[in-house]
């Protein structure tokens, strides 16, 4: 998948996210599925106060 140029992340995107992550994928393998850069998922984490463990869709859409 190409990677997006300054595209925010939508819902299905952070379903992606959370199922990826509780099935233990790396950043780095949510990133290249998502076609984002690994920093974005990172900065959508700090944003919303929670870890890769911790993270879930919802709470990432609420952050809004």
């Amino acid at each position: 998948m190409a990677k997006r140029k300054y595209k925010r992340l939508h819902y299905e995107d952070r379903q992606t996210i959370e199922a990826m992550s509780k099935q233990g994928s790396s950043v780095s393998d949510i990133a290249e599925v998502l076609g984002t850069h690994r920093d974005t998922i990172y900065r959508e984490f700090k944003r919303c106060g929670l870890t890769l463990k911790t993270y879930t869709a919802a709470a990432g859409q609420q952050a809004l």
